[in-house]
């Protein structure tokens, strides 16, 4: 059976856990699709499609939004949701879930996975979670992979498989809904060090809202940017700073601690 996941990961967090997901459900050939900068993929080609994101202040990201709404409706194809999140998962698993029906699939599963924190603001109030995902945690994604391994062999045995209402965990029902320009009010103007940078480039290539263009440093579309600190957290020359951050509390890829639970 080929599967397809469509993500987003912006530190790495995302996509290593769906390495270790793909690794584990061994009766589905997956395929990760990562969106940015990417075409829709013609999912006619597979038997199921994951969509998978990071919480972007309790909620997808701005990224996955303009991702589904460019796909064409689909006859109720089967699909499952996933995402990571660091301090809150907030309604990010039902609202992929909401996106994913109103494109015409079939989701049946989704889960949220507390990972490390990769948001300076967060990270500098101390709320880094580095040790995420616990042993209960661990467990309970180990159950959530083997119920789609199940899922898989319903599908292969012919046998229907009934769409399952998604829920926000009992926390994210008693948050009000959080504004997502926060985060570039977080951010500020971002400015460079000219003396640190050496224009590698590195920021305008991974900007997934192509924001960045070098000339030869990096200038900013301050209309574009939606403040998802990539430039920033991936810096190695640490140039890129704001009003209250310069290269303090930086996260540009999934911990140690992280990659030896999802091994």
């Amino acid at each position: 059976m080929k599967g397809i996941i469509c993500y987003y990961s912006g530190s790495g967090n995302t996509k290593l856990a769906l390495q270790y997901l793909s690794k584990k459900v061994d009766n589905v050939d997956f395929e990760l699709f990562n969106i940015i900068k990417n075409d829709i993929p013609d999912f006619s080609k597979y038997n199921i499609v994951g969509f998978a994101t990071f919480a972007d202040f309790g909620a997808p990201p701005k990224l996955m939004y303009s991702f589904m709404e460019k796909i064409e409706k689909q006859n109720k194809k089967n699909a499952f949701v996933f995402n990571t999140f660091g301090f809150i998962s907030g309604k990010t698993l039902k609202e992929l879930g909401n996106l994913a029906s109103k494109s015409g699939f079939n989701v049946h599963s989704g889960f949220s996975l507390h990972t490390p924190e990769n948001y300076p603001p967060m990270r500098k109030m101390g709320r880094d979670y580095d040790n995420a995902p616990n042993p209960k945690e661990l467990q309970l994604f180990d159950n959530f992979i083997n119920d789609l391994k199940n899922i898989v062999g319903d599908l292969e045995s012919g046998r229907t498989v009934e769409k399952r209402k998604l829920k926000s965990a009992f926390i994210g029902k008693l948050l009000p809904s959080f504004k997502r320009t926060q985060a570039k009010k977080d951010f500020g103007i971002q400015n460079v060090n000219e003396k640190l940078c050496n224009e590698c480039g590195l920021c305008m290539k991974g900007c997934p809202y192509e924001a960045i263009i070098m000339n030869p440093k990096p200038i900013f579309d301050h209309d574009i940017c939606a403040g998802c600190w990539y430039c920033y957290n991936h810096c190695k020359q640490k140039a890129i700073f704001t009003p209250k951050f310069s290269g303090d509390f930086q996260y540009p890829k999934t911990g140690e601690i992280l990659r030896k639970k999802l091994i």
